[in-house]
């Protein structure tokens, strides 16, 4: 496959398609982003054929947005990685499906959540048996960490933002937009019940695209007795293809529940949630029932 050359060669967007070159290259780009990493799995999965397919990871490879790492010697394969170059696509990726959610899948209104039939909620909830791939999110303390732990179940609950009295405050005209208000209630809620949820063999943590050191002051804040976890490099969003919306420039998570096993499996999922303290019961019941 040969690479477009555009005319304007100093513009960032031309020469971006100069790489991205068709809508293949970023569907290559979001499975690779979800976890499926070789030929067979990716050709299966986008049904390309074989030349096409070839074609497109060998251009992502030779512009580094993709690297290859070997996994057996004899035939030679290879699973396809991004690379922090790749990684920088994930942002664009996140922008692509706010944008299809809302205007082409939506009516175009801002929200941060969504109703029971839409297309996210079909797609929040065909997660379940789907096995979140390697990755690390950085800690309020600003430790990188994985999201999962081996030795429990683990409940992730997504919130658009969280803040704490002395912090920056909300975005603008925050309290107008659905479903943005609840994180501190939700928040709270988990930590009430939090010995609860370790009694059944579960650990929480809390997730949003806020950056660390906002974190950690809202978890100071309200006393949480588990960690909160910063996605704002998009990875988990980007991995799973969550739902998100976009507030003041910054790309936030819609209200989503997922419950993890050991092994990191999706197990079931709460997503619309719309009564952020009654779905950390409801959570709770599905645990205890498992």
């Amino acid at each position: 496959m040969k690479r477009v050359d555009l005319a304007d060669a100093d513009c960032g967007i031309a020469q971006s398609l100069g790489v991205l070159t068709d809508w293949w290259t970023f569907l290559l780009v979001r499975d690779i982003a979800g976890g499926v990493t070789r030929f067979d799995r990716l050709q299966q999965g986008l049904g390309m054929s074989r030349r096409a397919l070839t074609e497109r990871l060998a251009a992502l490879v030779e512009h580094g947005v993709l690297r290859r790492q070997r996994y057996t010697d004899r035939p030679p394969r290879y699973d396809y990685l991004l690379t922090a170059k790749g990684e920088g696509l994930l942002p664009v990726l996140i922008a692509l499906q706010e944008w299809g959610d809302r205007y082409l899948l939506g009516d175009g209104s801002l929200t941060a959540t969504a109703t029971a039939a839409s297309a996210e909620a079909r797609r929040v909830h065909a997660l379940v048996g789907r096995r979140l791939p390697e990755l690390t999110l950085v800690r309020h303390d600003g430790v990188p960490v994985p999201p999962t732990t081996p030795d429990a179940w683990t409940v992730l609950y997504c919130f658009p933002g969280a803040f704490a009295p002395g912090t920056p405050d909300p975005p603008p005209h925050w309290a107008d937009i659905p479903g943005a208000l609840g994180c501190t209630l939700e928040s709270t809620t988990y930590a009430a019940r939090a010995t609860d949820f370790a009694a059944a063999g579960a650990r929480i943590r809390g997730v949003s695209t806020q950056p660390p050191d906002q974190l950690a002051a809202f978890a100071a804040y309200a006393g949480l007795p588990f960690p909160l976890l910063s996605d704002a490099d998009g990875r988990l969003a980007a991995a799973l293809l969550l739902p998100t919306f976009r507030a003041a420039g910054t790309d936030r998570l819609k209200r989503t529940t997922l419950l993890l096993d050991p092994t990191s499996t999706v197990r079931a999922v709460q997503f619309p949630v719309t009564d952020p303290a009654g779905s950390v019961g409801e959570m709770l019941h599905v645990i205890r029932e498992r």
